[in-house]
């Protein structure tokens, strides 16, 4: 199959190469007002010309549900909480948070927030996409094999799957009972000892209204079964497409990471000015790293249509642009973290767990019925209970108490990314910041860089204030603890033409010391390693390339390597593989490549020092409830040993750093061999990437090498530049990749993996894999010409009104 794929796409574009392409024919779709061109290039963009912005959007949704159906209903099943109507009981928990969290607001004001034509877009967008779905419907032949193995087909879409918040980044609830359940155990003070708060030190401390033995109780079941990715088993699929028995495996489609993924996840983004460049061009750069998948979570898409002129990355289900330029700037993100949940806690009635205590009287919860369906089993009937604060995820009957998730997301306008609708109509660096202020969810990271050679950041994300307490411990909700409203966005921290001549951010923290509004500013952030590589290589002085870009993109030079190694020159080894293994670090230049030794030793050592500590510096207690501690609080000790080991500091660093890179020496040897050559990092059993289809672990043999990519080699790790994660497949990272060079828009380049669409007969479904895997990009053309010259599909929309 997949050599077929190369030969159709080969064929696509030697047809290409000998003449014009013209439109394969007209397509006649109910609902347009006009025709509208779609271009399809090499790599399976489409390009989308429309005479106006109705078909425009109208025509993004076709194309993206075209592309990603199975996706699309996935989405839309998890949106709605009818998961459990496929998949049965096992999915009903899912369901049931999934309506708990739902917006109920205003629909109208809700989709106005995002642009002036919101209700339009998003409205042209829902029936683009349903469109497709009928033509679908109505010719089963087009139903991609992914339904057929599952027996579903796909239903209609309506606005309220677009502006769903299931899918978004949205908080740190799942951090704060962690952190609550640790101080209630360990108390505030070692809590603090053992994470990496800063900037600020925050209150951490427990209400004594709070009881602490009760939150060990599962008390966010229902929110975590509503964020948890949906999970395939053997008996899902239809017999005809099952795999065997002793080859199934449980298979989940990750559209997001995990609470506990999300302090190493993260993004890099760059402007630089026109002064740090070799042409004098300013660029921008941005690859976000999210859960690799297949299909992408990411959808290339080019817009064009009077008042529109943007290209760019999204999520397929989205209307517009979130990562891209238009005719005047370009603009990126990464996540700044902002805390926007707080679990509350309530004292019951007694005689009437349906009231709660608020400021010395009861209140009555609002109660709203709903009815899941469930496959094989009747309608499931349930009570979704909300407290003034938010809802309720949990009440304990015998103690009286209830909880509920305080959350800002529920705010109208605060679907993710929807608010880049007005980003992409920006001109200028102030249009830009307008645009930002209505960008509530996710807390972002936004910069910017025009064609004047300006360049800007932004911080975004709608951000409580909180003047009396952290945020980073449950709290009692009985009204002392309370938002002071939302810090308007445009008073987040931000920069415009810095001195320096580049701004970069990568997940740390980037707030200025002399920022004022710290009560809304969080207290913990993704590991400084990315950010600081960042810095070093735009602030070397260089005249900066286009091939610097994707070189710092791929980046996988350690600093956390060129921090521990040195170590090793004090460390006496008796066993030569060890001390052949120590030298050859000490003559190291840093650098995680694939297929080098040196890399694997480090790599192993590294993983040994944050697995085994608590093996050195044993603690029960605080290993139950802290199992991991985050690099940067290890580096802190290992730097400042004094400062946490006591007595005798210096031998047991010393004990602990020889005793971990043994212990590596030997797994690696245990595992590769003694010859030392054959420990290769990047290779099959240590470093690779092999991204699995959602089905692709429960359907059978023929199906599954449709479906999944191949095992190729890759380097790096979780605090390189070029982030490959910390596990031996890839699982997270940048598929979706974007380096601009703002005053020549065709020299701009991309990435995106395993390919743009979903549909394993596509040529499209993952012609992008190899050379990704490769750190290649390809071209992003922006003018008629050039993607004319690169064009392998064109078809015409007509109305058929």
């Amino acid at each position: 199959m997949k050599k077929f794929q190369s030969f159709l796409l080969a064929l696509l574009l030697f047809i290409t190469a000998c003449k014009k392409q013209e439109f394969s024919g007209a397509i006649q779709l109910e609902g347009l007002t006009d025709n509208v061109e779609v271009l399809r290039d090499e790599v399976g963009i489409n390009h989308i010309y429309a005479n106006n912005q109705h078909d425009l959007f109208f025509a993004q949704g076709y194309y993206a549900a075209k592309d990603r159906l199975f996706q699309f209903e996935i989405w839309r099943r998890q949106a709605t909480g009818t998961v459990a109507e496929i998949l049965g009981e096992r999915e009903l928990k899912r369901d049931i948070g999934t309506r708990l969290f739902k917006f109920r607001g205003d629909m109208k004001t809700e989709m106005q927030h995002y642009h002036p034509d919101g209700e339009q877009i998003i409205t042209a967008y829902t029936n683009g996409v349903n469109a497709y779905i009928e033509e679908v419907l109505q010719n089963p032949e087009l139903l991609p094999v992914t339904f057929k193995a599952l027996g579903i087909k796909p239903q209609k879409w309506t606005p309220e799957v677009v502006i769903s918040r299931h899918q978004g980044l949205l908080g740190n609830i799942t951090s704060e009972l962690d952190i609550g359940r640790a101080v209630a155990k360990l108390g505030s003070e070692k809590v603090k000892e053992h994470y990496w708060f800063h900037p600020k030190e925050p209150k951490i401390d427990l209400d004594p209204a709070i009881d602490p033995k009760l939150l060990s109780d599962d008390i966010l079941e229902l929110y975590q079964a509503y964020r948890t990715p949906v999970k395939f088993e053997s008996g899902d699929i239809v017999p005809e497409y099952r795999a065997q028995p002793s080859v199934s495996l449980n298979s989940e489609l990750k559209i997001y990471p995990t609470e506990s993924d999300k302090m190493w996840i993260g993004s890099n983004n760059w402007v630089t000015s026109p002064s740090l460049t070799e042409n004098g061009h300013a660029y921008m750069a941005n690859d976000p790293h999210r859960t690799l998948a297949v299909p992408s979570l990411r959808y290339w898409t080019h817009l064009s249509a009077p008042g529109w002129d943007v290209i760019g990355g999204g999520e397929p289900e989205i209307p517009g642009i979130s990562i891209g330029h238009n005719q005047y700037g370009a603009w990126g993100l990464t996540v700044f973290r902002t805390d926007g949940e707080d679990l509350m806690v309530y004292d019951l009635n007694p005689e009437n767990h349906n009231q709660y205590k608020y400021k010395g009287n009861w209140e009555d919860m609002e109660v709203i019925n709903e009815t899941i369906p469930v496959k094989n089993s009747e309608d499931a009937k349930v009570e979704l209970r909300y407290t003034r604060h938010g809802p309720v995820t949990y009440i304990d009957s015998v103690n009286h108490v209830a909880y509920a998730v305080r959350c800002a997301w529920m705010e109208p306008g605060s679907s993710p990314y929807l608010a880049s609708l007005r980003m992409n109509q920006a001109k200028n660096w102030e249009e830009f910041r307008d645009a930002c202020n209505y960008s509530n969810i996710p807390g972002e990271n936004m910069i910017w860089a025009d064609k004047e050679g300006n360049i800007g950041w932004q911080a975004v994300g709608i951000a409580p204030i909180r003047k009396n307490f952290s945020g980073l411990v449950p709290v009692p909700g009985d009204g002392r603890y309370e938002w002071d409203g939302y810090l308007p966005i445009k008073q987040k921290p931000n920069d415009y033409n810095p001195s320096s001549g580049f701004i970069a951010t990568a997940n740390q923290n980037v707030t200025p010391d002399n920022y004022t509004q710290w009560d809304a500013i969080g207290y913990m952030w993704s590991d400084p390693f990315r950010g600081d590589r960042l810095k070093e290589v735009l602030g070397s002085g260089e005249k900066l390339t286009m091939q610097d870009m994707k070189a710092l993109q791929t980046d996988y030079l350690s600093l956390p390597a060129s921090t521990l190694v040195p170590f090793l020159q004090n460390q006496a080894f008796t066993d030569e593989l060890q001390k052949k293994a120590k030298q050859q670090l000490l003559e190291w230049d840093f650098v995680l490549d694939k297929n080098s030794v040196n890399a694997a030793i480090y790599v192993a050592w590294e993983r040994a020092l944050i697995n085994d500590y608590f093996e050195y510096f044993p603690d029960a207690e605080v290993q139950s409830v802290i199992p991991h501690i985050q690099m940067s609080k290890l580096m802190q000790w290992i730097l400042h040993p004094e400062q946490k080991f006591g007595p005798n500091a210096t031998d047991k660093l010393n004990r602990y750093l020889s005793g971990t890179f043994a212990s590596a020496i030997n797994d690696l040897s245990e595992k590769f061999g003694d010859r030392m050559e054959s420990w290769k990092y990047g290779q099959a059993e240590y470093k690779h990437v092999q991204i699995v289809h959602p089905l692709g672990k429960v359907v059978n043999a023929a199906l599954q090498s449709k479906l999944n990519t191949a095992k190729l080699p890759r380097g790096g790790n979780q605090y390189t530049p070029g982030v490959t994660g910390s596990n031996d497949n890839q699982t997270s990272g940048a598929t979706f990749r974007i380096i601009v060079d703002v005053n020549d828009w065709d020299q701009s380049v991309g990435t995106n993996s395993p390919g743009q669409s979903g549909d394993p007969e596509s040529p499209f479904y993952q012609n992008l894999f190899e050379d990704w895997a490769n750190d290649k990009y390809f071209p992003v053309y922006y003018s008629r010409d050039k993607i004319e010259e690169t064009t392998v599909d064109k078809e015409l929309l007509v109305s058929k009104n």
